[in-house]
């Protein structure tokens, strides 16, 4: 059975993503692997009179994460339903986790937040580095469905 990585994150744009990334599991009987990224926030690395993080500061980011995950899963239950779904939190930055979950995949689904032009050049968005840099062939959907004329 092959594999269809999605990136969530509980943004509108993951959203749509995992439900595009649902439908065409369905359409090719792939399994399903979304893949929630996520950090420590910087700030708790640094700054004067800085102890380090503790490890229960860490299981607490880490359950949020996994919370995240299980509620987006939750929203989008009848796009899942009958699905090969396999729910993966991994401790990295977007772009890495998604890279490593797709390296035997057959397809990787990620959303669009929004950033063109000029910022979006400057931004290095998680879409474009993946669409760079993954293993397999990607899939940005935007987060709505709006036509520009």
């Amino acid at each position: 059975m092959h594999t269809i990585v999605v990136g969530v994150d509980g943004s509108e744009g993951s959203k749509r993503a995992l439900e595009w990334g649902a439908a065409e599991a369905r359409l090719r009987h792939d399994r399903l692997k979304l893949v929630y990224a996520w950090r420590p926030p910087a700030d708790l690395y640094g700054g004067p009179g800085w102890a380090g993080v503790d490890g229960e500061t860490i299981a607490e980011l880490r359950l949020l994460a996994e919370r995240r995950l299980r509620q987006t899963s939750a929203e989008l239950s009848a796009s899942l339903e009958g699905l090969d779904v396999e729910r993966l939190v991994i401790e990295d930055a977007a772009v890495g986790a998604l890279i490593g979950a797709a390296a035997d995949a057959d397809l990787l689904v990620v959303g669009k937040r929004g950033h063109g032009g000029f910022a979006g050049l400057l931004l290095g968005s998680v879409s474009q580095q993946c669409a760079h840099h993954s293993p397999c062939p990607v899939v940005i959907v935007p987060a709505d469905r709006e036509t520009h004329a």
